[in-house]
């Protein structure tokens, strides 16, 4: 089973600036996105569901330092990407 993944306006504008200033991690975001559309809770990615305000939303880590926040929508096979950044930034 293979999830689509799409990305909000937001994300797309975050992930630029992020981009520039950690250009090491885009190889590392890219072997990321494509275990999240094969398996969204491969152990790997470290995916779990969040609790408070974020209750809706998992988070995936990119490396040891940088989540990315993210909803699954099952139903309609479906990985929206909503922002990345440090614990404290996405959280």
């Amino acid at each position: 089973m293979s999830y689509r993944l799409k990305s909000t306006d937001s994300f797309n504008k975050r992930a630029k600036k992020f981009f520039q200033k950690h250009r090491d991690l885009v190889d590392r975001f890219g072997e990321v996105t494509v275990k999240l559309s094969q398996d969204p809770f491969e152990p790997s990615l470290k995916t779990h569901k969040l609790k408070g305000k974020l209750a809706d939303k998992y988070a995936c880590s990119l490396n040891y330092e940088y989540r990315i926040l993210l909803t699954i929508e099952i139903i309609e096979q479906e990985i929206y990407l909503i922002d990345i950044g440090t614990h404290d930034e996405v959280y």
